[in-house]
């Protein structure tokens, strides 16, 4: 079955190399299926010629919403396979998810989208204020006092952290953590040994999501009291950092990935 594989090799990540991961990746997956590489601005033109579409390392769909949003309808109204499925409820359906854990009492940085609304937040001295359709930090300020339009920017208290971790799953199976030690510095990752309460935490946002294929990135930070809470959910294009994995970890990340994609195929 040809897959469509999108990618923006070019884009300029900060810390992450979009076009090394995916060469590699692209690599090893050729072992399992045909596949061809996109740009994302040209996958609703070509993807009628393949089983399959791949969403990987495309860049912050703010850069194309328009593109980005007719390839995803005209996906729907085809009825073509998009990996990961376009039913994930985190990062893929925008940052409402992070309004509704708050809601919920999920672990997650309190977030409230207006600033009527400050007093339902944890009183803080600085609040992180970055736009509702933002990623990747940009857009990114801090104020003492948000007085953003209702409904278009998120709003949360800014968090003491220890540290950062992410936790990659590909479908409800656990792969891997890594951790930035220094929080000026995020994508400078380690790898990072979870304990068994650090994982409960990321399968309840695994369980939530309730996508049954597809790679999923949880990302957390822990408090200075040792209290990890959730920053993101990224179920679009979540960076892999594999280079910096072990082989033998690689590996099984690469099998599993391969064995999710035909069980995904099959469906």
């Amino acid at each position: 079955m040809p897959l469509l594989y999108v990618t923006d090799l070019a884009y300029p990540a900060r810390g992450r190399r979009y076009g090394d991961e995916d060469v590699f990746l692209t690599s090893r997956l050729r072992g399992h299926f045909p596949l061809a590489l996109c740009h994302p601005l040209d996958a609703e033109a070509l993807m009628p010629g393949f089983d399959a579409v791949i969403v990987r390392n495309s860049g912050p769909v703010i850069h194309h919403r328009e593109a980005h949003d007719s390839f995803r309808a005209a996906a729907l109204a085809a009825g073509t396979r998009v990996y990961n499925p376009l039913t994930g409820r985190g990062d893929m359906a925008g940052k409402q998810y992070l309004l509704d854990l708050t809601a919920a009492g999920f672990p997650v940085i309190p977030t409230v989208d207006d600033p009527a609304d400050l007093h339902l937040l944890p009183r803080a001295d600085t609040y992180a204020v970055k736009p509702r359709q933002g990623a990747d930090s940009i857009g990114l300020a801090f104020t003492a006092a948000p007085a953003t339009p209702p409904g278009e920017f998120l709003i949360q208290p800014r968090v003491d952290f220890a540290h950062e971790v992410s936790f990659y799953f590909v479908d409800d199976a656990f792969q891997y953590a890594l951790y930035a030690p220094d929080p000026e510095r995020r994508w400078d990752l380690v790898p990072y040994e979870p304990t068994a309460e650090d994982l409960a935490f990321a399968r309840r946002f695994i369980d939530w999501n309730t996508l049954a294929h597809g790679i999923q990135r949880v990302d957390a930070c822990r408090t200075r009291t040792g209290e990890l809470l959730l920053v993101e959910l990224e179920d679009l294009n979540p960076y892999l950092s594999l280079d910096l994995l072990p082989t033998a970890v690689q590996n099984r990340f690469i099998e599993a990935l391969a064995d999710s994609l035909r069980a995904f195929l099959a469906v």
